[in-house]
């Protein structure tokens, strides 16, 4: 789970403060494994979160750890490269993600999941601080997945956003042979900021070569939004961040 709101904010960020996979995230364990202790890296083509780009839509290297018990409760930590701090006038170029929560099921096929997710950028120097915490919780029955993520604090250097929210709704369809397909929405609400609040969408395919114990999945994904380009346009080379796009990852998982 990750930055959102990236740079694009740099075109408002002076007036107001500061501000995969297709769309990649914490890599939060699913259930507990075997083996409780996880790690993957891996590369994508733009580092998409909740659809708008945080490296101005260039390539990001990724990597994170794992840990999931027994009981259902897991915690873990991510990393990934970015540039949108940097480029709102700030000094950090990789965004930490540490998280930790509980998995269960409720009842017959019904999973619940709840945790919190801290967002740090070492250094970052911007006013409000980009540093974000959330508190998130999502239901998953079959092959879909509804989640909502809470900010108690500003939200990714937002001026008084504390309680912001983002809600996804997905699906993960097994088409066998090791190939999922992901189809995703979300919509960000940035509180008292109605111009950054906006929809964005996915259409993820990947191939899973764990078969062949390589530990390797490699995806492809569609990934757009509806946000305004004048909320989030790149202030560096004008480009908009949220723009519609073919998004490549590559993850090994060991």
């Amino acid at each position: 789970m990750k930055s959102i709101l990236c740079l694009a904010a740099v075109a408002t960020l002076s007036a107001l403060a500061s501000t995969a996979f297709a769309d990649e995230a914490p890599a939060i364990p699913a259930a507990p494994a075997a083996e409780p202790l996880s790690f993957n890296l891996g590369v994508v083509s733009d580092y998409r979160y909740r659809g708008i780009s945080q490296t101005r839509l260039k390539p990001a290297l990724q990597g994170g750890v794992d840990y999931a018990h027994a009981s259902g409760f897991y915690v873990g930590a991510w990393a990934s490269t970015i540039k949108w701090i940097k480029d709102a006038g700030g000094k950090a170029d990789v965004e930490l993600d540490l998280y930790g929560g509980y998995k269960t099921e409720i009842a017959p096929g019904l999973t619940l999941d709840v945790g919190g997710l801290q967002y740090v950028y070492a250094r970052n120097q911007l006013h409000p601080s980009a540093n974000t915490f959330e508190l998130y919780g999502a239901l998953s029955y079959g092959v879909f997945t509804a989640k909502y993520s809470h900010s108690t604090t500003n939200l990714f250097g937002f001026a008084d956003s504390k309680n912001s929210g983002y809600l996804d709704l997905s699906a993960a369809v097994d088409l066998g042979d090791g190939l999922t397909l992901t189809p995703h929405v979300g919509h960000q609400t940035v509180r008292h900021l109605g111009s950054a609040s906006y929809t964005d969408y996915a259409l993820t395919l990947a191939k899973d070569f764990s078969s062949l114990s390589s530990g390797l999945v490699l995806s492809a994904g569609v990934v757009g939004t509806d946000a305004q380009r004048a909320a989030y346009t790149s202030a560096v080379d004008a480009k908009f961040l949220g723009k519609t796009a073919l998004v490549l990852g590559l993850k090994k998982s060991f």
